[in-house]
C-alpha cells in the first residue's frame, strides 16, 4: 500500500515496487487523478473519518509506504488535522494486521519545534514507534527530481527575473538528495526487519546562496543576486504567488532553512548529484512553475 501513488515521492517508490513485482494500492484523497500505471495500481480513497473502512482498504497489504502530509495549512487542511489523520491511518494499518510501515518524514522533527511542519512531523514519528508495528522512519532533505518544487521555482524565476533575492546570509546549508535516492531507501527498508530511523540526504552540500547560483549558471542565467531581508523576502515571495495564484514559501519553510533543519551532519545516504541531474535538464527545468496548490488543492 503506497500513499501517494499517483504523487511525487510515491510515484517513485511505486515504479520500484512494480519493477520487483510487488503488488500495489494507491491510497490517496484524489481518487479522480490520473493513474500513470493503468490496471496494475487499483485506488481507494483515504476514508480518515471511518478508521474501520480504512483498515478494510489495508487488509491484505504487507507494508504501507506513508508519503502523507501537508505542506502548508490552507482552509480546513491544517497540520493539526493531518496529525489527527496519521493517527487514523496508524492504528488502521495496525488493526489490519500489517506487518511494517515505511514513513516518509523530514530531516530534525522535533515536537518542541516552534515550526508546526517538524512538530507535527515528530509526533506522527512518535505514533509510529509507539504503534507496535515494525517500522522504517526515513527523513530526506531537501528533494529534487522531474516534478520537484523547491529547484523547479528557483530556476523558473531566475528564468524570468533580473534579480533574485537572497533571504538573509545565504550560508545555510543545503544537502538536496534524489527523489530516485529517496525511493530506492524507502523501498530497500521495506525489506528490512529492524526499526531504524534513516536520513535521505545526498552526496553534495551547497550554502543556499551556492544553490542558486549552480541553477542560474548551468540553465544559463546572468542574474544579479542581491541578499534582502526575510520580510522582503517573503513580501516577494507572496507578490509572485498572487501572480502564479500559490504559495511561492511560507515564513516558517524559510525560517527552517536558515536555522539549518533541512540539512544533516551525518554522511550521505543517496548517491545522484543534483549537479549532474541539472546538466541533464538543463533545458526544461523551471520552464513551467510548479504550483502546489494545484497539485493538491484543485
Amino acid at each position: 500500500m503506497v500513499t501517494g501513488a499517483f504523487g511525487y515521492t510515491g510515484r517513485y517508490i511505486t515504479e520500484r515496487l512494480l519493477e520487483a513485482g510487488r503488488m500495489v494500492k494507491n491510497l490517496t484523497g484524489q481518487p479522480s487523478r490520473a493513474n500513470p500505471f493503468g490496471d496494475r495500481v487499483a485506488t481507494v480513497p483515504f476514508d480518515f473519518e471511518d478508521r474501520l473502512a480504512l483498515a478494510k482498504h489495508l487488509r491484505g497489504a504487507g507494508t504501507l509506504y506513508n508519503t502523507y502530509w501537508v505542506r502548508f495549512e490552507r482552509g480546513d487542511v491544517t497540520f493539526e488535522r493531518a496529525v489527527s489523520n496519521s493517527k487514523t491511518l496508524i492504528e488502521a494499518a495496525r488493526d489490519a494486521g500489517l506487518r511494517r510501515i515505511v514513513h516518509v518524514s523530514i530531516t530534525n522533527p522535533s515536537e518542541n519545534s516552534a515550526f508546526p511542519y517538524f512538530q507535527g512531523k515528530a509526533r506522527v514519528e512518535r505514533m509510529i514507534r509507539d504503534s507496535g508495528l515494525g517500522y522504517s522512519i526515513v527523513r530526506p532533505t531537501v528533494i529534487f527530481g522531474r516534478e520537484d518544487i523547491l529547484i523547479n521555482n528557483i530556476a523558473y524565476l531566475l528564468r524570468r527575473m533580473p534579480v533574485f533575492g537572497i533571504p538573509g546570509s545565504g550560508l545555510y546549508r543545503v544537502r538536496p538528495v534524489s527523489v530516485e535516492d529517496v525511493a530506492d531507501i524507502c523501498v530497500r527498508s521495506g525489506l528490512g526487519e529492524t526499526d531504524e530511523v534513516v536520513d535521505a540526504v545526498g552526496p553534495e552540500t551547497f550554502t543556499f546562496e551556492e544553490l542558486v547560483r549552480l541553477i542560474a549558471r548551468i540553465i544559463g542565467r546572468r542574474t544579479l543576486f542581491v541578499h534582502v531581508p526575510l520580510t522582503a523576502a517573503l513580501t516577494a515571495a507572496a507578490l509572485v504567488g498572487r501572480i502564479v495564484g500559490d504559495v511561492v514559501v511560507t515564513r516558517d519553510e524559510l525560517e527552517g532553512l536558515i536555522a539549518g533543519l533541512v540539512t544533516t551532519e551525518g554522511p550521505p545516504t543517496g548517491t545522484r548529484r543534483l549537479t549532474e541531474w541539472l546538466a541533464k535538464n538543463a533545458g526544461v527545468v523551471g520552464r513551467h512553475y510548479a504550483s502546489e496548490v494545484s497539485r493538491h488543492y484543485r
